[in-house]
């Protein structure tokens, strides 16, 4: 089973922000500067994009590769797939997905209302 990372969606004031950011790119990758130990078993797994300590979307890992700056491109595959949000504090940089990963919200699946969404980052839904 790969490995899966957690990402800050930085700088995103919504979720259509997330959205937006990747529309603009074909291929989207993210550089950091040291490569995951584990890279190899990231493949084929997702980054989750954290966004308001809440983990709202995944994209699957393709690939690790080097810049010419000696930094490291996270390559991921051109599609953002929401899931149902789960509740995560904020971090530096990117960080191994513990647990279970939250499933997919289906074709058409709403998240509810703002409130319900509130009160499900607090852990009381």
């Amino acid at each position: 089973m790969p490995l899966n990372l957690t990402k800050i969606a930085f700088g995103a004031q919504t979720y259509g922000d997330i959205e937006n950011w990747y529309a603009a790119r074909r291929s989207p990758n993210l550089t950091t500067r040291y490569r995951p130990t584990k890279w190899e078993e990231c493949i084929g797994g997702s980054l989750y994009w954290i966004h308001q300590h809440s983990i709202v979307a995944r994209s699957e890992i393709l690939g690790f590769s080097e810049t010419s700056d000696g930094r490291w491109s996270i390559d991921l595959k051109p599609e953002l797939v929401r899931v149902h949000p789960r509740p995560k504090r904020a971090h530096q940089g990117w960080r191994y997905l513990k647990g279970e990963p939250p499933r997919d919200l289906a074709p058409g699946e709403d998240i509810g209302d703002a409130l319900a969404g509130k009160l499900e980052r607090l852990g009381l839904i």
